[in-house]
Order: structure tokens, then C-alpha cells, then sequence
């Protein structure tokens, strides 16, 4: 994404919305396709050019359709994305269960694996088509509330008064610290590798894998130009994973199957489970992973932030307030629940549990509406 000449920021606005992720851009897009004027803000002078995130799931892809009902929206990212509709779950290389997409009730059947950067570009062109745009760089270092407003204080002394102000700015979000809200869980004790690679993969590219060993986790998913993402847990990942840590790590947990020929990007990071205690406190709320963090497993983070973003936007423009935390807040807690039992079983190190797992996993996947009910959680279409 390329960067955006600061704009002079305006002294009122009715919604202030900070950090322009995909969470805040969806609910940017939201309010513009509403008619209700806001201000968006971002701290970095220009978008991510990183793939991080890199799935969107299907109920996400919905939510493209409602803010553009003539579909060019979800139609642009899926042409810059790979449709994937089996997600498989493996102990080594032996396959244990097949969860499928393609029998889904909704237009987008399958998992779309796409850099976060095009999410973020799409629903950018979207918000610049509605007449809406980033204010950057502006961090917000003070965020106060009283009776009748907000009032938001950047770096260099400037000021925004807003009805309302929304934290869209992560896990170590400044809203959420003005606003006062617990932020209630604790973090995993292994650390997480991202890797974006080139390599032969002899699975292929027609499915996400979620890798089962004694070592821990691994998802390898396939993203668009013939790369993968590879996500795992480690004991203490390196502050740069190299091209030799990522062939060992993979010749370890999938044994023949993986040939990496280039590291493209490369970070680590560590994982809480946390969900906030409120997403509202006064004129203050809070969105994405300012309000829910978890594991990466199942790849939900990014999609249940834009959900909140669009749920939000429809909330603020028709005034029904309270209802957005009673809607969302019940979702985090469900995501966050399913992730950290997926990260759990796959990360269990005790050698009488893991046969255990290995031979329950095939057995419970031949119940056809248990593999419907884990497929309709993962593409989050329960949440609709």
C-alpha cells in the first residue's frame, strides 16, 4: 500500500477511529456507505506492505458483498487470492482428518488465502470510492471522555473532538487503556514462527494443512504466486527466523514432504488468549484485536476484526449502541475458545495423549455433521 500525504486533521468529527487495520477500514467503509462522517487515524505513514494475516474466510467475504452489494468488492480480493476448500489435519505426514468447504450454505465456499496487505488495499479502494480516506501519520497518546464527547490528543499536540471514538488500534491498544477495560486471559507460553516461503510442498496447494508433532504446531497454507505461509509454535523462535531455521523446523515436523527453496519474509511473535471485559465503556469502544486476541490456528483473528468493524459501523449509524457488545463479545469468546483447544490438542506434548488424539481425531472426522459443524465454525458462518 503506498503511503498517504498527511492530511490536516479537522477539529470535529462524529466517529474518531484509530488505527487503520482491517478492522478499522471495514468499519471506515461502513459509516461512509451510511452517510456518517468519521475520521480515520493511523500512527504508521503508510499501510502494511507484510503479508501477516493470510486467510479470509467465508463469512468475511459476505460481509465484502454487504458493504458493496454489487460484489465487486469481494470479486476484486478473490482475484487477488487462491480459493482453498479443504482444510487438513495431519500427525506427521499421515492425514488423520478432511474438513471441506465446498457443501457450505454460501456464495464463497472454500477459504480465500490472501496477504493481509490486499485485504487492506481492496477495502481501502473501497472507502477512497465512497470519498473517505486515512488521516496519517498521527499517533494518539491521550484519549479523554466526558458528557458530551471525546476528545483525542496526538504526538505533536493536536486535538479531535469526536461524539465517539473507536479503538481499532491492537492488542496494546491506547482506547482501551483510556477506556479502562480489562483486558482478561493470559498469554502461550511457546513462541510463533510466520514464514512466507517458496518451496515444493508434496500436499500441494488445493489445501491448508495443520500439522500434528511432538515438537508442536504447524499450518502450512498456500497463498497466491506459488508461496506458503508457515505457522508454528516453537519453544523460543529467533528474532528473525533464517532460510536454515525454517528447512529444519519443516524437515522435523513434516519429514519428506517439504523442499524450501527461498524465505521470503519471515518474524515471530507470541500469542495471548484474551477477550476484553467490555467493548464499551461510555463513548468509547473497542474492535478487532483491541477487544480479542488469540492463537492463529484456524486463521480467524483478521476476519472476526472486520466483522466487528462492519457490526460496529451498523450499530454507531443506527444508534443501537448496546447491541454491538451483545452481538460481538458472545463471538470473541467462541473464537477464542475454539483456537485455544485447537492449539491445546495440537501442541500437547504428553506421550500417552497424543496416540490418544491421533486415533479419536479420524474417528470423530467420519461424523459427517461433526466435520459440517468444525467446517461452519472455521469459515466463522455461524456469526452471521
Amino acid at each position: 500500500m503506498t503511503s498517504t500525504a498527511a492530511l490536516p486533521l479537522p477539529d470535529r468529527t462524529e466517529i474518531a477511529i484509530v488505527g487503520a487495520g482491517p478492522t478499522g477500514l471495514a468499519l471506515a467503509v461502513t459509516l461512509a456507505g451510511a452517510g456518517v462522517d468519521f475520521v480515520l487515524l493511523d500512527r504508521q505513514a503508510e499501510g502494511a506492505n507484510t503479508s501477516r494475516a493470510a486467510v479470509v474466510h467465508a463469512r468475511t467475504l459476505e460481509v465484502l458483498d454487504e458493504l458493496d452489494p454489487t460484489g465487486v468488492l469481494s470479486a476484486e480480493l478473490i482475484g487477488r487470492g487462491n480459493p482453498v476448500s479443504r482444510f487438513r489435519i495431519r500427525d506427521g505426514a499421515r492425514p488423520l482428518a478432511a474438513i471441506d468447504f465446498d457443501g457450505l450454505a454460501t456464495a464463497h465456499p472454500y477459504a480465500l488465502m490472501v496477504p493481509q496487505y490486499e485485504t487492506e488495499a481492496v477495502l481501502l479502494d473501497r472507502l477512497r470510492a465512497l470519498g473517505g480516506e486515512v488521516h496519517r501519520p498521527y499517533e494518539v497518546t491521550a484519549v479523554t471522555q466526558d458528557a458530551d464527547g471525546v476528545t483525542l490528543t496526538t504526538a505533536t499536540g493536536e486535538t479531535l473532538r469526536a461524539a465517539y471514538a473507536v479503538g481499532a488500534d491492537g492488542m496494546h491498544s491506547s482506547v482501551r487503556e483510556a477506556a479502562g477495560i480489562p483486558f482478561s486471559g493470559s498469554a502461550y507460553a511457546e513462541s510463533f514462527v510466520l514464514a512466507d516461503v517458496a518451496m515444493d510442498w508434496a500436499p500441494g496447494a488445493g489445501e491448508v494443512s495443520l500439522t500434528f508433532a511432538a515438537a508442536g504446531l504447524t499450518v502450512i497454507a498456500p497463498l497466491p504466486g506459488g508461496r506458503y505461509r508457515i505457522v508454528a509454535t516453537v519453544d523460543e523462535a529467533p528474532a528473525e527466523p533464517d532460510l536454515a531455521f525454517v528447512r529444519k523446523l519443516l524437515d522435523e515436523r513434516a519429514p519428506s514432504q517439504a523442499t524450501v527453496t527461498s524465505l521470503v519474509w519471515s518474524s515471530r511473535f507470541r500469542i495471548h488468549h484474551r477477550v476484553a471485559d467490555r467493548y464499551r465503556a461510555g463513548r468509547l469502544f473497542l474492535a478487532g484485536d483491541a477487544a480479542h486476541v488469540h492463537s492463529p490456528a484456524g486463521g480467524q483473528g483478521m476476519n472476526t476484526g472486520i466483522q466487528d468493524g462492519h457490526a460496529l459501523g451498523l450499530a454507531l449509524a443506527s444508534g443501537d449502541l448496546d447491541g454491538y457488545e451483545a452481538r460481538r463479545r458472545p463471538v470473541a469468546l467462541r473464537v477464542v475458545a475454539l483456537t485455544d483447544r485447537m492449539t491445546r490438542v495440537a501442541t500437547t506434548r504428553n506421550g500417552l495423549l497424543r496416540p490418544v488424539r491421533n486415533a479419536v481425531v479420524p474417528l470423530l472426522a467420519r461424523i459427517p455433521a461433526l466435520r459440517t459443524r468444525l467446517a461452519t465454525e472455521l469459515a466463522e458462518l455461524n456469526y452471521r
